[in-house]
């Protein structure tokens, strides 16, 4: 029998769907028809998509580099922690600034190096790079499983849980992220050191990662909630409860994967956020401090300096505007590709 999107002579009836890559059947092994799996779809759609592609090529690159960055520095020669400017004087003037053009670029150092220190600032942004994609990409997963979780539950449970749970999430919208991140920090910390005491950089990054999960989750949480409240009513979910299956089944195998598509992009839009969060919270000193390598970090020591050194912005600046650029177009192509009344 002749599928309806078949015309008598077996092309299809609509110009230009094959040329498209949009045809939901393909031929199998036998010659038969096949359809392609929505997955199959998103990603045909996906790949004719040039700016997202490019953007996907480039914030992929942004975390092989980042994982790479001891690497990268081994076959480099520099490490971010060598004071080079007091090792050669020459390198830096009389008042602690680089001696050279366009502070100190030269073919030893590539970036330039760091006033006063006379740190190389090539291997600064690499490592720097490395601690905060680190900590971000944490935040990301911790938020996507708690606000996937907590919303798909109270969703599909309605009644008391999703009063209480909807209370909960409105109380804690009600903090200003910004302003409770500075606040938190220094009490998160306090929990695991003791007063005094130096603070290890690895409590500084459990603190940063608790305190942007804790005040993270509840935006993805509210949309799945509403996704989860409209789907709960739908046929097949009516159709697994009269089979007999278990509210954890029907969640698993029936509202989860109806709702792979929200968590997808807003996953896209969360990461770059939290990237400029957690290098606002170390630009303002609650965050990763000396001498550990951090993209925050060096914001806060190009605001000291710009005046004396305004290249030595440019690198860190340049990198952190491509990366949030990048992955918000890409978070929009992918929202595209999902879109099946998408014109792109």
């Amino acid at each position: 029998m002749t599928s309806p999107s078949q015309t008598a002579a077996g092309k299809p009836d609509t110009p230009g769907l094959a040329s498209k890559g949009l045809k939901k059947e393909k031929k199998g092994k036998g010659g038969e028809l096949v359809g392609r799996s929505p997955g199959q779809l998103m990603w045909a759609r996906f790949k004719r998509d040039r700016s997202g592609m490019i953007c996907a090529i480039i914030v992929l690159a942004f975390f092989v580099i980042a994982a790479l960055a001891p690497v990268i520095a081994s076959l480099y020669g520099k490490n971010p922690y060598t004071l080079y400017g007091s090792d050669n004087p020459k390198l830096l003037d009389e008042f602690s600034y680089p001696a050279g053009p366009n502070g100190g670029m030269s073919g030893d150092f590539w970036f330039g190096i760091e006033p006063r220190l006379g740190r190389d600032l090539f291997t600064n942004l690499l490592y720097g790079m490395r601690t905060s994609l680190g900590i971000s990409l944490a935040v990301t997963l911790l938020v996507i499983i708690t606000g996937t979780i907590i919303g798909i539950t109270a969703g599909y449970l309605g009644g008391k849980t999703d009063y209480w749970v909807g209370r909960l999430i409105d109380f804690l919208l009600a903090f200003p992220s910004q302003l409770t991140f500075v606040a938190f920090m220094p009490a998160v910390v306090a929990v695991f050191v003791a007063p005094g005491d130096e603070t290890p950089t690895y409590i500084r990054v459990i603190a940063l990662i608790l305190v942007q999960w804790a005040l993270g989750w509840m935006g993805l949480a509210r949309l799945l909630r509403g996704q989860v409240m409209s789907l709960r009513e739908r046929d097949f979910v009516e159709a697994a409860r009269i089979t007999g299956a278990s509210p954890w089944r029907i969640i698993t195998k029936e509202l989860l994967p109806n709702v792979v598509t929200p968590i997808l992009v807003q996953s896209t839009y969360m990461l770059p956020l939290f990237v400029t969060a957690e290098a606002g919270l170390s630009f303002l000193g609650v965050g990763i401090l000396e001498p550990t390598p951090d993209w925050g970090r060096l914001f806060k020591t190009a605001g000291q300096v710009y005046e004396n050194d305004p290249t030595f912005l440019l690198f860190p600046g340049a990198a952190m505007v491509i990366f949030v650029l990048c992955f918000n177009l890409l978070g929009d192509s992918v929202r595209d590709a999902f879109d099946p009344k998408s014109g792109r």
